[in-house]
């Protein structure tokens, strides 16, 4: 794949304009994000020569460091080592200002014309912001003189809050390796880093009131194998940050206008707190920092005095070490179980007065006292909270911003309460969630599906909002969690290019945005991810793959293309495909089951080989229809997905498997004419961490009206073991030879998850991808 980059850097090259000369390579200002207003202006190129001078205001430090970034910038794309110096006039200079008249602060301007370039802000962020720009237009060249074409660029952000999420308490990096992830945020405009520093599973920064924190809180005595397999590795893990350490990061990304926003997650989400202080749970241990993923039992005591104080006390010193506005106290995935047993915590909710209703038992509104005392404690000192939008249940605190997480519902909620909200879904921007469907041979990443097309459409403000409730959704962040994420090159590699699709969410408005055209703009950025040494992913170079079943010709249709047009060879037979295979020329229509096989055909190397297995029976292409409601969150394409003729893989959110939630799978194929059948098959995806589980019953039912049915064949199976694998389970049943035309399947799900799990007692999800018949 390496070659394919190198390919794709020739192609930006071989694609910029060229002086009336012929020998100076031009800027580009077509970047990523894509400004607001980009305008040609007639007239000469201005020269990017050794004797070029970047100026600044006099006295204005922030200025003076906004040059040096520049000046780094362009002897990173050029070669070339600019001077920097004070002052505001000169020929032959770019010239940073302040005093651009605009509402949005972050805006700014850039014009070029022969003698000079200007870039002015409406305040030193905005100047930055136009120095990325200047920055990414630039051709990687070295130590070559390069043409800026006249132009005026008109710029500002939609969204003020453009974050970028990291967890270090799962796995933690260095800070050396969180400094070139705020190097990252920089080059795609995003402002703001949330750092996640406590979890179960490690404390992660210094509190010097409470040093078992660290000292204890901070170290596990080993981590699970993979998705909670219940084998581990045997080997101590940990690691922390000083108060001085965390301080340098907050400066390090100051100076790149990034403002570093903590999030201390509670009440949840503290068992490494609890192995440090068990007095501040409710059963006083002993605990141990959490060796395995997922959601501990165990919470901060909230009858407990001694909590209210613990958490007084920790945010007193984080807002020493953090200057943001925003502290983040999480919020999320508390389970009550604790407080419902507990005399402390009961007595807590009688002295308070708070009653179960049918919106929100006592224990929620527990949770929401809790959040109430730490957001009144920020708020007295200047601060305000965000919180993941469990914070929602039991009432929101007062001057709460949410953070919605589970669905836009959360942010969409919060708005019509007339409290911001920021948007970061799980489906579109959880950015440890596969980039690719095809996961053999990715890293191991927690499940999902979000590739970049997905995070490009998203859109954060629903049409359900308002123009004025609109005004509340203040911003946009993916979230990268680390529970798979071992090492820091990994962490480039999940984020990149994704990231530079969602800088284009955060910044541009919607109707400027446009995929295909993305797509041709981001193997320039792509070229400075390799100049600067990223750990980017590359599927975006391999072949786009639309198989769309088309019922009306009983056939799949099969569209192929790749983002820079290379030609595409085929074979239908599973054989390897060369350039001597056929040529894709235009939508191919499969009508039999095969196994599809494609590769993008270019000079410096060709594109990952693209294969599917296609598989046709009796009842592919064939009407569906469904007698019981699909599960509305995973229903992806709807029935049709159970007859396309292709297979889902292992991981259930790639949109070929479809599921089922307190209900059974009841769907009725209609053969169109008499057919005759033997043999009917389901499969289904397990993954019992998700309480995805297999099912529980299979059974086939045939009509020739579609309206009085009879049972041909079923089965039932049993509870699943803890100790049964994850993965694709197949059920088939075999009947005596049948003649109908409507055949119903029906698939019981677990309707109560065993009691060996965490959720035992709740329904389970069933996923169910292709069904056959023959």
């Amino acid at each position: 794949m390496k070659g394919i980059i190198k390919l794709f850097g020739m192609i930006t090259v071989s694609g910029v304009l060229f002086s009336c000369s012929g020998s100076l390579k031009e800027a580009d200002y077509q970047v990523v994000p894509l400004p607001q207003e980009i305008i040609d202006v007639m007239g000469n190129s201005f020269v990017l020569d050794d004797g070029v001078k970047i100026l600044y205001p006099q006295g204005n430090e922030e200025m003076k460091r906004n040059a040096e970034f520049l000046a780094e910038y362009v002897n990173q794309m050029t070669g070339k080592a600019l001077k920097v110096e004070a002052g505001t006039e000169g020929s032959k200079v770019i010239l940073l200002n302040l005093g651009l008249d605009s509402e949005n602060k972050e805006a700014y301007q850039v014009k070029v014309d022969k003698s000079f370039v200007s870039i002015t802000g409406a305040s030193e962020a905005g100047v930055f912001y136009g120095i990325q720009t200047l920055r990414k237009s630039l051709p990687i060249v070295k130590n070559e003189n390069v043409a800026l074409p006249a132009v005026e660029i008109n710029d500002y952000p939609r969204f003020s809050y453009r974050g970028a999420h990291l967890d270090v308490a799962r796995h933690f990096f260095p800070l050396d390796s969180v400094k070139k992830f705020v190097d990252m945020l920089a080059l795609h405009n995003i402002n703001r880093l949330h750092w996640h520093i406590s979890d179960d599973q490690g404390w992660r920064i210094e509190i010097k009131k409470y040093p078992g924190l660290t000292e204890i809180g901070s170290k596990r005595a080993e981590t699970v194998i993979g998705h909670n397999s219940g084998q581990y590795d045997g080997k101590p893990y940990g690691g922390y940050y000083t108060q001085d350490e965390a301080k340098e990061l907050v400066d390090y990304a100051g100076k790149r206008h990034i403002i570093v926003i903590p999030e201390i997650d509670m009440p949840g989400h503290m068992q490494a707190a609890l192995t440090a202080y068990p007095e501040l749970g409710c059963t006083g241990g002993p605990y141990d920092v959490w060796t395995m993923w997922g959601v501990s039992e165990d919470v901060l005591c909230a009858g407990n005095d001694k909590t209210l104080e613990f958490i007084k006390d920790v945010l007193a010193e984080i807002i020493e070490i953090f200057p943001s506005e925003y502290i983040h106290v999480g919020g999320d995935e508390c389970p009550k179980v604790r407080w419902e047993k507990c005399p402390k915590c009961q007595a807590r909710i009688r002295e308070l007065g708070l009653k179960s209703d049918k919106e929100h038992t006592a224990e929620e509104r527990l949770q929401s006292y809790i959040i109430s005392y730490a957001e009144k404690f920020l708020n007295e000192r200047g601060h305000r909270i965000i919180g993941w939008d469990e914070i929602l249940e039991g009432g929101l605190a007062p001057d709460a911003t949410v953070m919605s997480w589970r669905g836009i519902e959360g942010g969409i909620a919060a708005a019509k309460q007339k409290h911001d909200a920021i948007m970061t879904p799980t489906s579109f921007l959880y950015f440890d969630y596969y980039q690719t469907t095809d996961i053999d041979d990715e890293p191991m990443a927690i499940g999902g599906y979000v590739p970049v097309e997905k995070v490009y459409g998203f859109e954060p403000v629903s049409s359900s909002l308002t123009a004025e409730e609109s005004k509340y959704i203040i911003g946009v962040q993916a979230n990268l969690w680390t529970e798979y994420i071992p090492e820091y090159s990994r962490v480039e590699y999940m984020e990149l290019p994704r990231m530079a699709a969602l800088s284009e969410v955060q910044w541009m408005q919607p109707e400027r945005k446009n995929y295909q055209d993305f797509l041709f703009r981001i193997t320039r950025l792509i070229a400075v991810y390799d100049l600067v040494g990223y750990n980017h992913a590359n599927h975006i170079f391999n072949i786009r793959a639309s198989l769309i079943p088309n019922p009306a010709e009983n056939v799949l249709d099969v569209t192929l293309s790749t983002i820079d047009n290379a030609d595409i060879h085929y074979t239908v037979d599973g054989t390897e495909p060369t350039e001597s295979a056929p040529k894709y020329t235009e939508m191919l229509k499969i009508k039999e089951g095969c196994q599809f096989k494609a590769v993008a055909i270019r000079p410096g190397g060709n594109s990952k080989v693209f294969s599917e297995g296609i598989t046709f029976n009796k009842a592919s292409m064939k009407p569906i229809t469904m007698l019981k409601p699909i599960s509305r969150q995973y229903k992806f394409e709807g029935a049709i997905t159970l007859v396309d003729g292709l297979r889902g893989g292992k991981n259930y959110k790639t949109g070929r498997w479809i599921a089922f939630y307190r209900n059974e799978m009841e769907a009725v194929v209609d053969l169109l004419q008499p057919t005759e059948i033997t043999k009917a098959q389901i499969t289904t995806c397990v993954q019992k961490g998700d309480w995805v589980f297999d099912a529980r019953s299979f059974s086939i039912e045939v009509s020739e009206d579609g309206i009085i049915y009879r049972k041909v064949a079923g089965d039932s199976y049993p509870e699943m073991k803890q100790d049964d694998s994850n993965g694709i389970y197949t059920h088939e049943l075999t009947f005596e030879p049948t003649k109908t035309r409507y055949v119903k399947f029906i698939v019981e799900p677990e309707n109560a998850v065993p009691e060996w799990h965490g959720g035992k007692g709740s329904p389970a999800f069933v996923f169910i991808d292709e069904i056959s018949l023959n």
